[in-house]
């Protein structure tokens, strides 16, 4: 039986088709972007782009895809390494109807890695796209536009405690996604946490090399951040040629977390 979403995530696909980023939260805080290291921009465009609908934009050096609740970001640098292995496994798209997208995703030499029901009973394959960016897809024939953004989806021994972790800073609302009981929306996306048997490696460098929020007021929300012992690999920063307000901090798991002030106007 195909299971009804929840919460904060069925709210994000009555979004109207052009809005960008979801209303943020009591706290301030909506998620922003996945962030890619990539060696062709250009390829990695065109496939966001012709594959699943997405705007292209670009402010000063920084090129990104908009889509109705997120962004693609690039960096036109070689990862380290896939997705895969990392904390960072993979991150997930709806799309409206996944039999037709993966025929155009094989049509144009794209790997399909395999086709299965997903945690909500729903048709779902994982894809991979060139430097070993791992993503979800999964159907829904009521979506309102081609694709949208749906999950973040972390493998880490200690995920529950990282669950927590995300709830606390973000103020994140803990729910299930399907059978995937170990959830937390924030406005915009879900976050799926799952056990990993192994060590993860961080997300820096790698094909996912972050994922990054938006913040209402950033500078006040970094200092509350400093004040409860968080450290900031890059404090507050204002980059006038890109129109964004940045801060960067690894969360407890490895994985790298830019908080933004203005992709909101992207």
């Amino acid at each position: 039986m195909r299971l009804l979403l929840t919460g904060a995530v069925a709210l994000l696909f009555a979004l109207p088709v052009q809005a960008q980023l979801a209303p943020p939260n009591s706290a301030g805080v909506t998620f922003a972007h996945v962030h890619l290291n990539v060696t062709d921009v250009d390829a990695h465009t065109k496939i966001w782009v012709e594959q699943f609908g997405g705007v292209a934009v670009q402010k000063g050096s920084l090129r990104t895809v908009r889509f109705p609740n997120m962004l693609v970001v690039f960096n036109e640098r070689t990862p380290t390494g896939g997705s895969q292995g990392s904390v960072m496994d993979h991150f997930g798209f709806k799309v409206r109807n996944l039999a037709e997208v993966l025929a155009s995703w094989r049509a144009a030499g794209l790997e399909v890695q395999s086709e299965f029901t997903g945690a909500e009973g729903y048709p779902n394959a994982y894809v991979m796209a060139p430097d070993g960016v791992r993503f979800e897809l999964q159907e829904d024939p009521q979506l309102p536009m081609k694709a949208a953004g749906y999950h973040i989806h972390f493998f880490a021994p200690d995920y529950l405690e990282l669950l927590d972790w995300y709830v606390d800073i973000f103020s994140g609302v803990q729910a299930s996604r399907g059978n995937i009981e170990t959830t937390v929306n924030i406005p915009g996306q879900n976050l799926s946490f799952a056990t990993s048997r192994t060590e993860r490696e961080p997300t820096r460098g790698r094909a996912i090399d972050h994922i990054g929020f938006e913040v209402d007021d950033l500078e006040p929300f970094i200092e509350r951040l400093e004040a409860r012992g968080i450290e900031f690999q890059l404090g507050y920063t204002e980059i006038a040629s890109i129109e964004l307000k940045i801060a960067f901090f690894t969360d407890p798991s490895g994985v790298y977390i830019e908080l933004t002030e203005g992709f909101d106007e992207y």
